[in-house]
């Protein structure tokens, strides 16, 4: 949803496919950094367009609570109504699938807005993660090998860094257009996250 903090690749699309957002507004940023609203973007990443009753259900909110949320990254570009309905329904989908962040934007505001967002993005992932693992007992067979973590140490330079990360990415792009077309989803599939970070392990030693 994904949110995608840590995926620094242009924005682009393939075919009709919506491509990522590139988030340059600190606004948008902030309206964005909000738990409720990041798992509203997640919900419709697996199963739009929702409604605000249909979204409260499967996050766990009220509709009344959605609703505004909806509303607001409605206002800030990250959602729009999917089109007419039946009765009183108002279904929203997402205009672009997932955002990247430029984190080397010099702007003070722009770097206070990008931080915030970043530490909700990896709280919100790491905690997801830490619950999963302690839920393994419950995969069987395959599920159970695959969800697994994975750590690797590599000594390269900042621009071996970035080229690592984008090949991984572009292996993940794949399988992007099962995230837009359902009907291209394999009757076994199911929805998988998978976490890349990378960082110096030198930013991890107490300072001095």
């Amino acid at each position: 949803m994904s949110s995608e903090e840590s995926q620094q690749r242009p924005e682009r699309s393939r075919g009709d496919a919506r491509p990522l957002r590139q988030l340059t507004d600190p606004k948008a940023m902030r309206a964005v950094a909000h738990p409720t609203r990041l798992a509203l973007l997640e919900a419709l990443v697996q199963r739009e367009p929702l409604t605000a009753t249909e979204a409260a259900e499967v996050i766990g909110e009220s509709p009344t609570n959605c609703a505004f949320h909806l509303r607001t990254l409605a206002k800030y570009g990250f959602v729009e109504e999917a089109g007419e309905a039946p009765g009183r329904r108002r279904p929203w989908r997402l205009k672009h699938i997932g955002f990247s962040v430029d984190t080397d934007q010099g702007d003070a505001e722009m770097s206070h807005a990008s931080e915030a967002l970043a530490q909700l993005l990896w709280e919100t992932w790491l905690n997801r993660a830490s619950m999963v693992n302690a839920r393994r007992s419950r995969f069987e067979g395959p599920w159970l090998q695959v969800t697994s973590g994975n750590e690797n140490l590599a000594y390269v330079t900042p621009e071996e860094a970035q080229q690592l990360l984008a090949d991984v990415l572009e292996v993940l792009d794949r399988y992007r257009d099962r995230l837009e077309d359902p009907s291209r989803r394999p009757p076994e599939s199911l929805p998988v996250e998978m976490l890349l970070f990378a960082f110096p392990l030198d930013a991890t030693k107490p300072e001095a």
